[in-house]
């Protein structure tokens, strides 16, 4: 990343381009490579199964079968908004780093203003969601563990956060790719089986299309939820970064040449409208995956949690999500249903760990270039590891140690994650009009997808925060 990022440190978007034209020959003959075609394009599919699966184990697995329990079908309309907003925001997000070859906080740090703004706004929020997110997956998984194994929460929970970051620090992207692929095909095919088996009548399901808010809403409850569907926004900027190792498009030149997408030629253009193609159809399988499982985890909540009173909480997550098949297949469905929660969990933190670990290595390197600091601070690698060392690992531990709840990790995360996505949402929109030519620019219909999408999360954000201020009231009280 610091290649490219050198080439353009601190210049605002009007001087980029300007300096950019000094090169345009180069940019004429910048070899970007056909999209792939056929068959060849399920190569090309982890990007969107790692943005997938980053949340499978919150919003789809946790929080879905919990807000199920709660309120029934009425949120079903929420839920079928969140996803769909979501393929919107994050087909922007793989636009600008497909065009370009830069990740997403790259574009961010050329806005004009104080210097780096951006970044800042980006990371300091984000701080606290890596943190809880890690110890909660991490305690969630770990409950799945003592069922099997006995022990501790605290132990496994350990266990798990020192293991799956020295995966990711030994493997890297393509084994978070195979792990995260393989995981989340074999969860939603087990799952929507095993909705199928318990669908409940067609007239009560479809009632929760309209949208409605119940009586006893707690939107500490909601936020999260909604923030972490598919994925928060920490999710939707690392989808930026799996496309930039996987080489869509511009990326796959990145570190060779610096790539300004207005100056490249109509045949280029071309080749990268190809790959947007690609990236779209990729997004698109991934939506349709997480949308079949959520859709799978609501049912099987609302027909087999809230009729028995069951919400998953704390430490009894993995016990509460196992009786989801246990009640339909017995034992074996049971100890099925805790294996699917415990890798499920831990794939999710892969992804985590992998995600955050780029993107605060990419952010750092950014804010210390532009202090005019050289040298092993402003090393990529050493700064990913650093992150996963300290941030991902030791601070987690110490939190889950002190704290040991892990829904309430993950709603503190999930409704950060939700506040922060209208944030990403306006700069990426923002970015992409300044930096794109028109021809690789979103159209009007995606454009206006993507604006109400920022409004819709913006909405749900002001309203917890009412709530939480006291001036917005709400009966009764969550599981």
């Amino acid at each position: 990343m610091s290649n490219k990022s050198d080439v353009y440190d601190g210049l605002p978007l009007g001087n980029f381009s300007t300096n950019i034209n000094n090169t345009q020959q180069a940019q004429n003959a910048v070899n970007i490579p056909d999209s792939p075609q056929g068959w060849d394009n399920l190569k090309w599919l982890g990007p969107s199964f790692l943005w997938m699966l980053s949340a499978a184990g919150s919003g789809e697995l946790l929080f879905t079968p919990r807000i199920a329990a709660l309120y029934g079908y009425t949120l079903l309309w929420a839920l079928l908004a969140a996803v769909v907003l979501k393929w919107f925001i994050n087909g922007e997000v793989g636009r600008f780093s497909v065009c370009t070859g830069a990740t997403i906080l790259e574009g961010f740090k050329q806005f004009p203003g104080p210097k780096n703004w951006a970044i800042w706004l980006i990371l300091l929020p984000q701080v606290v969601v890596a943190i809880s997110t890690v110890a909660g997956l991490s305690g969630a998984a770990a409950t799945a563990l003592i069922l099997v194994a006995g022990g501790s929460v605290q132990l496994w929970t350990v266990i798990i956060i020192v293991v799956t970051a020295a995966i990711v620090l030994l493997g890297q992207y393509n084994v978070v790719e195979k792990i995260s692929s393989y995981v989340g095909i074999a969860r939603t095919v087990a799952v929507v089986a095993a909705a199928i088996f318990v669908f409940p009548n067609v007239r009560q399901l479809a009632s929760g299309l309209v949208p409605q808010i119940p009586q006893d809403i707690q939107y500490q409850e909601i936020l999260p939820w909604l923030g972490f569907m598919l994925a928060g926004a920490a999710g939707l900027m690392w989808y930026s970064y799996w496309v930039e190792a996987r080489g869509y498009g511009a990326a796959s030149v990145k570190g060779k040449e610096s790539i300004d997408p207005k100056q490249l030629n109509q045949e280029q253009k071309k080749k990268l409208r190809g790959w947007l193609n690609l990236m779209t159809i990729s997004n698109t399988l991934a939506v349709i995956g997480a949308l079949l499982a959520a859709l799978s985890f609501l049912i099987l909540g609302g027909e087999l949690l809230r009729p028995q009173g069951l919400v998953p909480k704390e430490n009894q997550v993995a016990e509460t999500l196992g009786s989801l098949l246990g009640d339909l297949w017995g034992p074996f469905g049971f100890w099925f249903m805790v294996a699917i929660v415990f890798i499920t969990f831990c794939s999710t933190v892969l992804s985590v760990e992998d995600g955050f670990g780029r993107m605060f290595a990419d952010g750092t390197q950014i804010l210390l270039q532009g202090f005019g600091v050289r040298g092993r601070w402003t090393n990529e690698k050493f700064l990913q590891r650093f992150y996963i060392v300290v941030l991902l690992v030791a601070l987690p531990i110490a939190v889950y140690l002190f704290f040991g709840e892990p829904v309430g990790l993950l709603q503190t995360a999930g409704g950060i994650e939700a506040a922060h996505i209208p944030i990403v949402t306006g700069l990426t929109l923002y970015l992409n009009h300044r930096m794109l030519p028109k021809e690789l620019q979103p159209s009007k219909i995606i454009f206006g997808g993507t604006a109400i999408a920022g409004i819709f999360f913006g909405v749900f954000a002001i309203i917890y925060l009412l709530q939480l201020l006291g001036i917005i009231g709400s009966s009764g009280a969550s599981g």
